[in-house]
């Protein structure tokens, strides 16, 4: 099943996200290898693709678990956790209709 991942940054984490990118971008590659990445990018502070020093306010994930457990568990050890740039995570169900 689906299940959706939304992670709040800390304010100012900008530079921590980018020192923490490598590591956290080689879990979802390796998601990405096993035909389980749907979708993943960070939300951008301000109304623009490249926030430049304005950073980002989070990241969303949607990605294929066994269940929600497992996701919980592959959430709670991103990268950016333990460099600080996230605050907290939501993870839920997710069920795709469209396209």
């Amino acid at each position: 099943m689906l299940y959706m991942i939304y992670s709040t940054d800390a304010e100012n984490s900008l530079a921590k996200r980018l020192a923490a990118r490598p590591a956290h971008l080689a879990r979802l590659e390796e998601l990405k290898q096993q035909g389980r990445l749907f979708a993943a990018g960070p939300l951008p502070a301000i109304d623009s693709e490249d926030p430049g020093e304005a950073g980002f306010t989070g990241s969303l994930v949607i990605a294929e678990f066994e269940n929600l457990a497992s996701a919980q568990q592959w959430a709670s050890v991103d990268p950016y956790i333990d460099a600080g740039v996230y605050t907290a995570s939501i993870v839920k169900p997710y069920k795709r209709v469209l396209p």
